[in-house]
């Protein structure tokens, strides 16, 4: 039985001629084309929640492969010190951004929703980094190369090396994709 909504269509018209419009409302054939037109709404919406939820990572290492061509000495090993220093830098990238919210707002007025937000997601990334948040690994040369020639998308992500970096703590390896803390 089909069940993408191309191959659903093609049966049916084959079947009628042609025609797709002389369908009866309830008849089996209309059914069909229903299911089969929602599966596939189904299975967009769910491709478009993983990807929107991927993005975040994405954004991430993104940060962290312009961090490391902005960076003077590409050749030094990083330490962990270091590392969280850089993980601190990440975290608070969007200060400029929500002092200038916070300056536009007039006194006594609520928090923009955009300031709102800034403001979350830096909780939310302070919060991570205490547990230990999810970057790419670039303690060493080598690992850093990997993550210049990285060429942006989720896929790609599978040939870097990922580290939990704790604030105040060991740094950890972790997997690919991030689950739970790894």
């Amino acid at each position: 039985m089909a069940r993408s909504l191309a191959k659903v269509q093609k049966r049916v018209s084959k079947k009628r001629g042609g025609k797709l419009n002389t369908l009866h409302e309830n008849s089996r054939d209309s059914k069909r084309l229903r299911r089969a037109g929602a599966r596939e709404d189904k299975i967009a919406r769910l491709l478009q929640a993983a990807k929107s939820a991927n993005q975040l990572y994405v954004d991430r290492v993104e940060w962290f492969q312009s961090a490391i061509e902005d960076s003077e000495d590409k050749d030094l090993e990083i330490s962990d010190e270091a590392l969280q220093e850089i993980v601190s830098e990440y975290i608070h990238r969007t200060d400029e951004d929500l002092t200038e919210e916070k300056a536009q707002r007039r006194p006594g007025r609520p928090p923009s929703s955009l300031e709102n937000q800034l403001t979350a997601q830096q909780e939310s990334e302070e919060k991570e980094f205490k547990s230990g948040i999810w970057i790419p690994d670039i303690r060493n040369k080598a690992l850093r190369e990997r993550l210049e020639r990285w060429n942006g998308d989720w896929s790609g992500l599978n040939t870097l090396k990922f580290i939990r970096v704790v604030k105040n703590g060991p740094v950890k390896d972790s997997s690919f994709p991030p689950k739970g803390l790894s």
